[in-house]
């Protein structure tokens, strides 16, 4: 059975840090490349960033340029997130998922339970 567990999140203060991680298990996703997608109330699921599997290109969300940084361990199956000068606009539940390639960005459908990010300002 798949299992994503994503942690990190939290409560945070606006122009704070948090640093998401996502251990996948039950099957490798060393091969697959990775994304992390966030969901606010209200609004439809996003992409904010994507990993390649070998050679660690990377894509990010105009709106997270700049901000995040998307990085994987291969070896522990995870991906991690580190979110730096967050904004109330960055609350949400943020998931990380397994992509069907860089180039279409468009997860397989495995989902954890997700981790809540809520920036105050």
């Amino acid at each position: 059975q798949v299992q994503l567990v994503e942690s990190g999140g939290g409560l945070v203060q606006a122009g704070g840090s948090l640093r998401l991680s996502c251990a996948a298990s039950g099957r490798t996703f060393s091969r697959y490349a990775m994304g992390w997608f966030r969901q606010a109330p209200g609004q439809e699921r996003e992409l904010v960033a994507a990993i390649n599997w070998y050679e660690g290109s990377t894509h990010y969300a105009n709106s997270v340029k700049g901000r995040f940084t998307i990085s994987r361990d291969n070896a522990k199956n995870t991906v991690y997130l580190q979110m730096n000068s967050l904004r109330p606009e960055d609350t949400a539940v943020y998931n990380c998922a397994p992509l069907k390639s860089i180039a279409t960005l468009e997860p397989l459908g495995y989902w954890g339970q997700g981790t809540q990010v809520t920036v105050s300002s």
